[in-house]
Parts: structure tokens; C-alpha cells; sequence
């Protein structure tokens, strides 16, 4: 069971500043193979799984609280990516062409069907498949593979934070950049456990450090890159069997904190009357009102 806030995990920044293809880019962070959909599924089906989860309790805690944070780094990619849209049209009467501005942006879709905000497909336009989805059954297997993919994903964080100086996109592709951090750590330090081996000794892949990019450097000096999570108030605490000990790359004390991080409240998108969204008049939210008060019984 998930309980959901009406929060975002930080603070977006909203600026006048339309960039279609930014959008596109971030897209493969949200519907990419190494995106957060992907992330986010692939440890979802493993923690429901998940075999001899009392016997390996640590690890499928480790599972079971990454993915509750997966589902808001989709929420949040998808903020940075509606950011980007917005304001890349204005409202015309129709023979007038309001979605002309447009014609030449790199995906179509954006607003050709989702009303300049973000879709479940990669920076080409492919839909995401749950062929992206891993789930061996094998621990080692599992983990070596999550382990993998936080790279991956990694590097195409690195790669769209240098295609777009977009405040929005890098704002959330640099916090992303630390939290991914810690999940790769997790993952290497689970297969240090379950195998022996000290994996921890491959990162940072790619070889640079977050400390290299503005927007993620600001988290790491707070610390953020040093927490886990275990997004439940009584649950999954015994992450604190793997996640211990000190960061790899900088030797900071590693902490466990019981329940979630404190959010930010998830800012109101405008209409885009030029794409019928939310197609609501001003005399149809009268109206609507007028509906909702009768069946409240409220009085005028």
C-alpha cells in the first residue's frame, strides 16, 4: 500500500522560459530505458517478488523503501518536464494558428495529445514497455541489475543536465543526480553483503563526481547524499543492516531516517485555453460550483 502527500519532493523552479525540446530531452529520464519509469517498475515488481523476504528481510526492506521514492521521482520528472512546456504556446481564436509556435519542437505528442505536460514515452517518443522491467527471482542477479541501471540512469542525468541550462531541468535533474547516488551506493553496498565483494569501489560511474554540477553539489554540502529513506512510519527499518558505515567518496556517516523527507507543496499549472485544457468556462466553473453546493447541501 502506498499513502501519497499532495507534495513534491523539492522546490521547482518556475520561470518564464518555454523550451520544448528541454522537455524532450527530460523525457528519457522519465520514459526511458534507464528512466524513472523504468527504475521505478523494475523494483516495484521485484519487491512483490520478492521469495524468503523474512530470511533476507534487509534486502527486501532496501527494495520495498527505494520504491516508494521511485513514484516521486516520476512526479517530479514530470513537474520539470510541464515546466519546460509552459508558455510555449498563447491563446488565439483557432484560424489563427496559437499552436503554429510549435510546429518545428522535437516531440509533437507534447501537444498534440497531452496538453503541454508530460507522457510516459522517452526523449524519441516511444512509449515506455514493461520489457524495461527485470525481475530474475535471483537476489544477486536483481541487485547486480539495479545496481546497473542506477548508472545508467546516471550518465543520461549527466548527459541532459549539459543539453539544457533550463533552471526547471536542472533544478530537478541535479537533486535526482544525489538521490540516484544513493541508490547506486545502496545497491553496491547490498552486493557487498550478499556476496562479498566491495562493489562500493566502482563509484561514482561515470567517474565524476555530483559535486561537478552546481545543482547537485548545493544537496551534497546538505547532506542529502549521505540519507535513505525509509518512506513508511513503522516499516523497512532494517535498511540500517546495509545502509551504514560511511559514503564511499567522501567518508561522511551514512543515516537511516524513519518515514519520509519533508516536500514542498505542488504548484498550480495555469489553463491552455489554446489546447481546451481544462476545456472549463467561466460560466461552466458557476456552474460546477453551483452542483458541488447543492450536493453538499451547503446554503447560499
Amino acid at each position: 500500500m502506498f499513502k501519497r502527500m499532495d507534495e513534491i519532493l523539492i522546490e521547482v523552479p518556475s520561470v518564464e522560459k518555454p523550451d520544448p525540446n528541454a522537455a524532450a530531452a527530460i523525457q528519457e529520464l522519465l520514459g526511458g530505458k534507464f528512466g524513472e519509469m523504468s527504475t521505478l517498475n523494475n523494483y516495484l515488481y521485484q519487491s512483490f517478488n520478492f521469495r524468503s523476504k523474512e530470511k533476507l528481510k534487509p534486502f527486501y526492506d532496501l527494495v520495498m523503501s527505494i520504491t516508494a521514492e521511485e513514484l516521486g521521482h516520476v512526479e517530479l520528472v514530470s513537474h520539470a518536464i510541464n515546466n519546460c512546456l509552459r508558455g510555449s504556446t498563447d491563446y488565439k481564436e483557432p484560424d489563427k494558428t496559437p499552436l503554429g509556435p510549435v510546429k518545428d519542437s522535437r516531440l509533437y505528442y507534447h501537444f498534440l495529445a497531452g496538453a503541454q505536460g508530460a507522457m510516459p514515452f522517452d526523449s524519441m517518443g516511444n512509449p515506455w514497455t514493461g520489457a524495461n522491467v527485470f525481475n530474475s527471482g535471483n537476489l544477486v542477479e536483481d541487485l547486480l541489475h539495479n545496481f546497473f541501471l542506477e548508472c545508467g540512469a546516471r550518465t543520461h542525468k549527466m548527459k541532459v543536465y549539459e543539453m539544457t541550462d533550463h533552471p526547471a531541468a536542472r533544478a530537478v535533474v541535479g537533486f535526482l543526480l544525489v538521490r540516484g547516488g544513493v541508490h547506486v551506493v545502496a545497491y553496491a553496498k547490498a552486493l557487498e553483503i550478499a556476496t562479498g565483494v566491495n562493489v562500493t569501489k566502482l563509484v561514482p560511474i561515470p567517474s565524476l563526481s555530483n559535486k561537478s554540477f552546481n545543482e547537485a553539489r548545493k544537496y551534497e554540502e546538505k547532506g542529502v547524499h549521505t540519507k535513505l529513506y525509509t518512506w513508511s512510519d513503522n516499516d523497512f527499518n532494517a535498511i540500517d543492516q546495509i545502509w551504514k558505515g560511511t559514503h564511499p567518496e567522501d567518508g561522511l556517516p551514512l543515516e537511516v531516517i524513519q518515514g519520509v523527507p519533508k516536500g514542498v507543496p505542488i504548484p498550480e499549472a495555469p489553463s491552455a485555453e489554446e489546447e481546451f485544457a481544462p476545456g472549463i468556462s467561466e460560466d461552466d466553473f458557476k456552474a460546477i460550483a453551483k452542483r458541488l453546493k447543492l450536493a453538499g447541501n451547503i446554503k447560499e
